[in-house]
Formats: structure tokens, sequence, C-alpha cells
């Protein structure tokens, strides 16, 4: 008897042993294995870097930031040579300085002024502040007459690229900056844009004259402008308030010897909108693709 008790005993202890062990370890395996899991599941829910600048985001920078009045939080230097601002490090105020003291200040703090033109490159985008520091030609591109039959003029046709800005405005009389990203230039939104511009430049004071000015619009023209959206019947001001600057325009004679005006937002086959002039107003608008 004693000796089954005794066996009994060791039975049941490597039963319990036996038993025990698998559980714990089960336990511990599964553990592991499921925060692994949601390891891995939280890395593949993390966003990737940013993309390379779509098209799209680049006609959204044109229309929400080209033409955008601020005020100067840092005098700015002139010359072509412009400010170099690396998107986000901390602002080089001692370089700002020399450069400032050696080529003078084109615009000053406190001052308001305009972002007349933005340029895209493969690693930095070009910010012209008043017309830039950089003398350019107004009009470029082409300028096209051919004869057709019987030597009859053909319409004339030229382009040209974003203007300087309004008038008053004298370009190689403002300043320049120089975003670099030492990398291809990421997708960007206007927001993100402002944001990185932000050392140097003020976006939040709105210019109230132009907001009373929008104020006495008519209410289809308001709420266009507000919708950043350009409408038959506006004028040029009007669909800059709502678009910005063009990218380009193109100006020529339809048949009837009228002279018209097309003023190109986007590059195809990317999202692009056509605005048509006829005189002083807006009598066509598309967009491409729909």
């Amino acid at each position: 008897m004693k000796m089954l008790a005794r066996l009994a005993m060791a039975l049941s202890f490597l039963l319990f042993a036996a038993a025990d062990a698998p559980v714990t370890c089960g336990q511990s395996a599964g553990a592991a294995a499921g925060q692994s899991k949601e390891q891995s599941k939280g890395k593949a829910e993390k966003k990737p870097n940013s993309a390379a600048l779509r098209p799209e985001s680049r006609l959204e920078l044109v229309r929400f930031v080209s033409g955008e009045f601020v005020h100067v939080r840092k005098p700015l230097p002139g010359g072509k040579q412009g400010f170099l601002l690396r998107a986000g490090r901390p602002l080089d105020q001692q370089d700002l300085d020399r450069l400032v003291t050696r080529r003078g200040a084109a615009v000053n703090t406190g001052d308001p002024a305009q972002i007349t033109h933005l340029e895209f490159r493969a690693h930095d985008i070009v910010v012209d502040i008043n017309g830039g520091g950089r003398i350019k030609k107004r009009w470029r591109d082409r300028l096209q007459i051919q004869l057709g039959g019987g030597g009859m003029p053909m319409p004339t046709t030229r382009t040209t690229t974003q203007e300087n800005g309004p008038a008053g405005i004298q370009p190689g009389m403002g300043s320049t900056i120089f975003l670099e990203f030492g990398k291809a230039v990421p997708d960007l939104t206007p927001e993100e844009l402002k944001g990185l511009l932000d050392p140097l430049l003020d976006f939040s004071k709105q210019r109230s004259a132009a907001v009373q000015w929008i104020d006495t619009l008519p209410p289809e023209m308001k709420k266009a402008i507000q919708e950043r959206r350009a409408v038959e019947g506006m004028d040029r001001e009007m669909v800059v308030a709502a678009l910005g600057k063009p990218e380009r325009k193109v100006r020529e004679r339809d048949e009837q010897g009228n002279e018209i005006e097309d003023w190109i937002y986007g590059q195809p086959p990317a999202i692009t909108i056509f605005v048509r002039f006829q005189g002083e107003r807006v009598t066509r608008v598309k967009q491409f693709p729909k």
C-alpha cells in the first residue's frame, strides 16, 4: 500500500509539473506573439516619408500662397543671391544679419509685403517678395506670327509666366528666399509652406482693405472668392483674389480680331485650370480633368 501511495504521489507530481509548464510557456509565447503582432501592426500603420511634390499640390501652392500679403518678421536682404532658409532647421540669424549689412535691407521688420512669385526647383522653392531680388524679363517664351493663304496674318500668340506682382512693385527691388530641403521637395500643403516660411514672414495678419473690398462685391462673386473658384464675369483682380497669380498667360487674337487672354493654373496631365478673359471680364472657365 505504501508503495502504491508513493507511486500515486510521484505520478501526481509529474502530471502537475507537465500541466503547469506548457500552460505557463504557452501563455508567455502567446503574449510575446501578440505583442510582436501589435508592434508590426503599429509599424505598418506609420505613414511613410513624404513623397515628392505632386503637380496638384504645386497648383494649390501657387493658388493659395502666391499673391498672399504678409508682414515681415526680420529684415530681408536685397540682391539676386537672396537668403537661404533651410527647412526644418533654426533660422541662421548671424548669416541673415551679415547679408543685410552687406547688401542692404529690401524689406524691414513689420513692413507689409506680398509674395509675388513661386519657383519650384529640384531641392528648393524660390519665394520672391515684392518682385524679388532677381531681375526677370516680364514677357518671354514666344511671339509667333504665321501667314496663311492669301497672306492674311493668323492669330498672334504671346506667352508669359507668373508676373512679378501688382503695379508699383519693381522686379529686382525686393527680396528672394531660397527655401532649401536638402532633398527632393516634399509634398506640401499651403499651410505647411506658410509654416516653413513663418520665421521670416507673418501670414496671420490679413490686409483689412482686402477684406473690406471683398465685402463690397456681389454675393455670388464674394462666395466664389471664398471658395477659391473663378467664375464668368470676374475681373482680373477678383481672379487673383480667388486663385492667386497664374503660372502662365497666353494672349492671342481670335478670327474676329478680338484680343483674348488665357490664364493657366497647373500643367497637364495634372489638374489644370484655364481662365479666359475677353476685355476686362472672364468669359470662360475650364478645368481638366474635371
